[in-house]
């Protein structure tokens, strides 16, 4: 994960929920490369200018597809995405699609501030190396395509 960047995504509500939690967790984050969705990335930025924090589209505007793109680019090693569960969401499939792709390609996604701690605490989240072997999307892709085809053939 050291190489790979870290993608930061926080509804309204949820924002300075993000942003005090980078603050405790600096030194988990520095030398990382972090995507942050429109004003989560700029209020970041001014709270943590020593961070390298990389500002997307905003959420309804397309920075949750952006951060879709960088998984399926393999640029992300995980997402920490503070929802708002009480709230709706006026890019709901947004989201339903950005949770899909991390499901998709196995990126850890970290939906509120304890799993966020417990991510950043993993010993693999420094050394990725040491993290069991998962199959590659295609390789779990192409096993399902051969099930159907069988199932298909009978």
């Amino acid at each position: 994960m050291p190489n790979l960047a870290i993608a930061m995504i926080a509804h309204d509500r949820t924002k300075p929920d993000l942003v005090n939690w980078v603050g405790r967790n600096l030194a988990h984050l520095q030398g990382r490369l972090i995507y942050a969705t429109g004003t989560t990335g700029r209020l970041l930025q001014d709270a943590y200018p020593e961070l390298n924090i990389h500002p997307l589209r905003s959420g309804p505007l397309g920075g949750d597809q952006q951060v879709g793109a960088l998984i399926a680019e393999g640029k992300i090693a995980c997402v920490i995405f503070l929802q708002d569960p009480m709230t709706p969401q006026p890019h709901d499939v947004d989201v339903k699609a950005l949770v899909r792709l991390a499901t998709l390609y196995e990126i850890p996604l970290a939906c509120n501030q304890s799993t966020a701690d417990y991510l950043v605490s993993s010993q693999y989240f420094n050394h990725p190396e040491l993290a069991p072997e998962i199959l590659s999307m295609e390789e779990r892709y192409e096993a399902y395509l051969q099930r159907l085809t069988n199932r298909l053939a009978h």
